[in-house]
Protein backbone atom coordinates (compact mmCIF):
# COMPACT_ATOMS: atom_id res chain seq x y z
CA UNK A 1 0.00 0.00 0.00
CA UNK A 2 1.35 3.44 -1.04
CA UNK A 3 1.88 5.63 2.22
CA UNK A 4 0.10 9.16 2.55
CA UNK A 5 1.93 11.73 4.52
CA UNK A 6 -1.39 11.92 6.63
CA UNK A 7 -0.53 8.44 7.67
CA UNK A 8 2.48 9.42 9.32
CA UNK A 9 2.65 11.41 12.01
CA UNK A 10 6.50 12.95 11.55
CA UNK A 11 5.62 14.46 8.96
CA UNK A 12 4.99 18.27 9.82
CA UNK A 13 1.69 20.25 8.90
CA UNK A 14 2.39 22.95 7.06
CA UNK A 15 -0.82 25.80 6.81
CA UNK A 16 -0.96 28.32 3.63
CA UNK A 17 -4.02 31.18 3.72
CA UNK A 18 -5.91 32.06 0.85
CA UNK A 19 -4.45 33.46 -2.17
CA UNK A 20 -1.13 31.91 -1.52
CA UNK A 21 0.95 30.16 -4.11
CA UNK A 22 1.41 27.16 -3.65
CA UNK A 23 3.36 25.98 -6.92
CA UNK A 24 4.21 28.45 -9.77
CA UNK A 25 4.36 26.62 -13.52
CA UNK A 26 7.57 25.10 -14.57
CA UNK A 27 8.67 24.69 -10.85
CA UNK A 28 10.71 22.06 -10.69
CA UNK A 29 10.14 21.11 -6.89
CA UNK A 30 12.44 18.96 -4.74
CA UNK A 31 9.24 17.56 -2.82
CA UNK A 32 5.42 16.65 -3.00
CA UNK A 33 2.65 18.68 -1.59
CA UNK A 34 0.11 16.69 -0.08
CA UNK A 35 -3.13 18.50 0.31
CA UNK A 36 -4.76 17.45 3.98
CA UNK A 37 -7.58 19.46 3.72
CA UNK A 38 -9.12 22.93 2.07
CA UNK A 39 -9.49 23.82 -1.49
CA UNK A 40 -6.98 24.58 -4.25
CA UNK A 41 -7.07 26.54 -7.61
CA UNK A 42 -5.60 24.81 -10.42
CA UNK A 43 -4.75 27.45 -13.68
CA UNK A 44 -2.49 30.02 -15.33
CA UNK A 45 -1.64 32.84 -13.14
CA UNK A 46 -0.69 36.55 -15.16
CA UNK A 47 0.40 38.96 -13.22
CA UNK A 48 0.13 37.52 -10.34
CA UNK A 49 -3.65 36.71 -10.29
CA UNK A 50 -5.20 33.91 -11.61
CA UNK A 51 -6.55 34.56 -14.64
CA UNK A 52 -7.36 31.25 -16.05
CA UNK A 53 -8.71 28.46 -13.82
CA UNK A 54 -8.28 25.02 -15.06
CA UNK A 55 -9.95 22.96 -12.45
CA UNK A 56 -10.17 23.22 -8.21
CA UNK A 57 -9.51 20.23 -5.72
CA UNK A 58 -10.10 19.46 -2.49
CA UNK A 59 -8.09 17.44 0.35
CA UNK A 60 -7.34 14.67 0.97
CA UNK A 61 -5.59 15.32 -2.35
CA UNK A 62 -1.31 14.62 -4.15
CA UNK A 63 -1.21 18.32 -5.80
CA UNK A 64 2.14 17.70 -7.78
CA UNK A 65 2.35 13.80 -7.65
CA UNK A 66 2.36 13.09 -11.50
CA UNK A 67 4.32 15.60 -12.33
CA UNK A 68 6.88 14.37 -9.84
CA UNK A 69 6.78 10.89 -10.52
CA UNK A 70 7.92 11.88 -13.85
CA UNK A 71 10.44 14.17 -13.38
CA UNK A 72 8.46 16.74 -15.19
CA UNK A 73 7.85 20.35 -13.78
CA UNK A 74 4.59 21.85 -12.62
CA UNK A 75 2.28 22.16 -15.49
CA UNK A 76 -0.23 24.54 -13.98
CA UNK A 77 0.27 27.00 -10.79
CA UNK A 78 -1.57 26.23 -7.44
CA UNK A 79 -2.91 28.53 -5.62
CA UNK A 80 -4.86 28.34 -2.32
CA UNK A 81 -8.25 29.09 -2.33
CA UNK A 82 -8.97 28.29 1.60
CA UNK A 83 -7.10 28.36 4.17
CA UNK A 84 -4.75 24.67 3.90
CA UNK A 85 -3.20 22.16 5.94
CA UNK A 86 -0.03 20.30 3.75
CA UNK A 87 2.31 17.94 4.26
CA UNK A 88 5.67 17.96 2.21
CA UNK A 89 7.43 14.44 0.92
CA UNK A 90 10.55 14.49 -0.48
CA UNK A 91 10.94 13.50 -4.09
CA UNK A 92 13.50 11.15 -3.46
CA UNK A 93 11.19 9.45 -0.71
CA UNK A 94 8.10 9.47 -2.88
CA UNK A 95 9.78 7.44 -5.63
CA UNK A 96 11.58 4.74 -3.42
CA UNK A 97 7.57 4.50 -2.28
CA UNK A 98 6.57 3.86 -5.46
CA UNK A 99 9.25 1.71 -6.34
CA UNK A 100 7.74 -0.41 -3.75
CA UNK A 101 4.91 -0.83 -5.38
CA UNK A 102 4.11 -4.16 -7.37
CA UNK A 103 4.99 -3.85 -10.43
CA UNK A 104 1.61 -3.91 -11.88
CA UNK A 105 0.20 -1.13 -9.58
CA UNK A 106 3.15 0.79 -10.98
CA UNK A 107 2.28 0.52 -14.89
CA UNK A 108 -1.07 1.46 -14.23
CA UNK A 109 0.07 4.70 -11.34
CA UNK A 110 2.67 5.61 -14.91
CA UNK A 111 0.42 5.46 -17.31
CA UNK A 112 -2.23 7.69 -15.23
CA UNK A 113 0.13 10.04 -14.48
CA UNK A 114 0.97 10.44 -18.02
CA UNK A 115 -2.25 10.28 -19.28
CA UNK A 116 -2.81 13.87 -16.16
CA UNK A 117 -0.12 15.56 -17.60
CA UNK A 118 -1.19 15.17 -21.10
CA UNK A 119 -4.39 16.23 -20.71
CA UNK A 120 -2.93 19.44 -18.52
CA UNK A 121 -0.61 20.26 -21.36
CA UNK A 122 -3.68 20.52 -23.40
CA UNK A 123 -5.94 22.27 -21.70
CA UNK A 124 -2.77 24.85 -20.88
CA UNK A 125 -2.71 25.00 -24.93
CA UNK A 126 -6.36 25.61 -25.35
CA UNK A 127 -5.87 29.29 -23.28
CA UNK A 128 -4.34 30.18 -26.52
CA UNK A 129 -7.89 30.16 -28.02
CA UNK A 130 -9.61 33.13 -27.22
CA UNK A 131 -12.17 33.19 -24.74
CA UNK A 132 -15.18 34.29 -26.51
CA UNK A 133 -14.82 31.43 -29.03
CA UNK A 134 -14.76 28.82 -26.13
CA UNK A 135 -17.71 29.71 -24.51
CA UNK A 136 -19.84 30.25 -27.61
CA UNK A 137 -18.87 26.49 -28.16
CA UNK A 138 -19.86 25.63 -25.29
CA UNK A 139 -23.47 27.56 -25.97
CA UNK A 140 -23.64 25.41 -29.24
CA UNK A 141 -22.58 22.37 -27.94
CA UNK A 142 -25.30 22.52 -25.34
CA UNK A 143 -28.07 24.16 -26.94
CA UNK A 144 -31.35 22.27 -27.66
CA UNK A 145 -34.63 22.88 -29.85
CA UNK A 146 -37.02 25.47 -27.91
CA UNK A 147 -40.77 25.16 -28.35
CA UNK A 148 -40.96 28.59 -30.74
CA UNK A 149 -38.39 26.42 -33.17
CA UNK A 150 -35.14 28.70 -31.81
CA UNK A 151 -32.52 27.37 -29.73
CA UNK A 152 -32.35 27.49 -25.90
CA UNK A 153 -29.44 26.80 -23.58
CA UNK A 154 -30.66 26.01 -19.85
CA UNK A 155 -27.77 26.08 -17.17
CA UNK A 156 -27.59 23.30 -14.73
CA UNK A 157 -23.87 24.01 -13.29
CA UNK A 158 -22.86 27.47 -11.97
CA UNK A 159 -21.05 29.89 -13.72
CA UNK A 160 -17.76 29.40 -11.78
CA UNK A 161 -18.44 25.74 -12.60
CA UNK A 162 -18.51 26.62 -16.34
CA UNK A 163 -15.87 29.05 -16.53
CA UNK A 164 -13.69 26.24 -14.79
CA UNK A 165 -14.73 23.85 -17.71
CA UNK A 166 -13.59 26.24 -20.33
CA UNK A 167 -10.28 26.65 -18.37
CA UNK A 168 -11.19 30.78 -18.03
CA UNK A 169 -12.11 32.62 -14.85
CA UNK A 170 -15.90 33.28 -14.18
CA UNK A 171 -15.04 37.45 -14.36
CA UNK A 172 -14.33 36.36 -17.51
CA UNK A 173 -17.05 34.21 -18.07
CA UNK A 174 -19.10 37.22 -17.17
CA UNK A 175 -17.53 39.17 -18.92
CA UNK A 176 -18.07 37.45 -22.39
CA UNK A 177 -21.78 36.62 -21.92
CA UNK A 178 -22.26 40.21 -21.40
CA UNK A 179 -20.41 41.24 -24.69
CA UNK A 180 -22.49 37.88 -26.36
CA UNK A 181 -25.71 39.46 -25.04
CA UNK A 182 -24.70 43.04 -26.68
CA UNK A 183 -24.32 41.64 -29.49
CA UNK A 184 -27.42 40.01 -29.63
CA UNK A 185 -26.14 36.72 -29.63
CA UNK A 186 -27.66 35.46 -26.67
CA UNK A 187 -30.68 36.92 -24.60
CA UNK A 188 -32.52 35.70 -21.58
CA UNK A 189 -32.19 35.30 -17.49
CA UNK A 190 -31.56 33.34 -15.20
CA UNK A 191 -30.56 29.85 -16.05
CA UNK A 192 -32.09 29.59 -19.57
CA UNK A 193 -30.37 31.76 -22.42
CA UNK A 194 -31.85 31.59 -26.12
CA UNK A 195 -29.59 31.89 -28.89
CA UNK A 196 -31.22 34.00 -31.32
CA UNK A 197 -28.35 33.78 -34.00
CA UNK A 198 -26.77 30.98 -33.75
CA UNK A 199 -25.06 31.26 -37.51
CA UNK A 200 -23.55 34.59 -35.87
CA UNK A 201 -22.55 32.52 -32.47
CA UNK A 202 -21.34 29.62 -34.86
CA UNK A 203 -18.72 32.00 -36.64
CA UNK A 204 -17.57 33.63 -33.37
CA UNK A 205 -16.72 29.89 -32.48
CA UNK A 206 -15.00 29.21 -35.36
CA UNK A 207 -17.34 26.62 -36.97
Amino acid sequence: MFPTPSSDQSVQIEVATAGEVLRERHQQPASVLYLDSGRVLLGVREDGVMRHQLGVVEGPFWLDAATALLDQPCAVDMVADTRVQLRRMPVEEFKRSFDALPQAAQVLVRDMAIGYCQQTELAVSRLAQDAEARCAQWLLRHAHNSEDGGLRVTLHQRKRLIAAQLGIAPETLSRVLRHLREHGLIAGTGNVLSLPQPRALQMVAGF
